[in-house]
């Protein structure tokens, strides 16, 4: 088999997701644009190997047990972070900033992983550091999906002030929510540490709850308009990443 053959193997295989879990032939044709013969080849000999099976019924092919040994090696990582932190460490390359992973602990969030930006002048945070979930865009990313219920017993705390554009006021701070919860990422500048900007998209679990939440920060001198839309895109292909090998693992705590 050659490189190319081999590849367009894995296109075939990668195409069987969570949305679409199994395909029939002309259909898995028509969407990849391929000759219903050379996929038919790429298929039969997956089923060969029980890495697909076709339903007898539908006729459409499915994920088969000759996965198994694979996922059951993939989950035998001792840590999700043996996963995840080279994804991370790809993302802070490629942006130039510093990337960090907060996960939900109660009311706060925890920094439990770092890829540090290799900038002389970067925005730095230790593992371990708790955050008020009401306060910049790592913490708000995950107070977002929480329940109104939930929301509300955080603001009874009280909304302590860290700099000049931190959110003080309930009301603002809902509405801040609302929008995060509805594009499904947050950005802040300045709001917990002085001209620091945090870009951060949140992280569910398979029953889509908020666990944590994955954020880009540095000075805010080195964005714009034009590069957030550029940092964005490349922060949530990382979250798509991240996020399958959080169902894989489908445990809560981090690892």
């Amino acid at each position: 088999m050659t490189l190319k053959s081999l590849g367009f193997a894995i296109e075939v295989l990668s195409m069987f997701t969570k949305e679409n879990p199994s395909w029939g032939l002309r259909d898995l044709s028509k969407e990849m644009g391929v000759n219903h013969t050379i996929i038919y080849r790429v298929l039969r000999t997956f089923e060969d190997k029980q890495v697909l099976t076709q339903n007898p019924d539908s006729k459409k092919y499915e994920l088969g047990p000759g996965l198994a040994p694979l996922l059951a090696a993939y989950r035998s990582k001792d840590k999700m972070s043996d996963l995840i932190l080279p994804i991370m460490e790809a993302l802070s390359e490629r942006t130039g900033e510093s990337v960090f992973l907060t996960w939900k602990e109660g009311y706060e969030g925890v920094t439990v992983e770092i890829a540090e930006s290799s900038s002389n002048i970067r925005f730095a945070v230790s593992k371990g550091t708790r955050t008020p979930l009401y306060l910049g865009a790592s913490a708000k990313s995950i107070m977002a999906f929480l329940s109104e219920e939930q929301q509300n017993e955080i603001i009874a705390q009280g909304l302590k002030k860290m700099t000049e554009k931190s959110t003080t006021e309930k009301e603002d701070l809902l509405k801040d929510l609302r929008i995060i919860e509805s594009r499904r990422w947050a950005y802040t500048e300045g709001e917990y540490s002085d001209d620091v900007f945090g870009i951060s998209t949140p992280l569910f679990n398979s029953e889509g709850k908020i666990l944590a939440s994955l954020t880009i920060a540095g000075p805010v001198y080195r964005i714009n308009e034009d590069n957030r839309q550029t940092i964005l895109h490349m922060l949530m292909e990382s979250t798509e990443k991240i996020t399958e090998i959080i169902s894989i693992f489908d445990k809560d705590n981090y690892l």
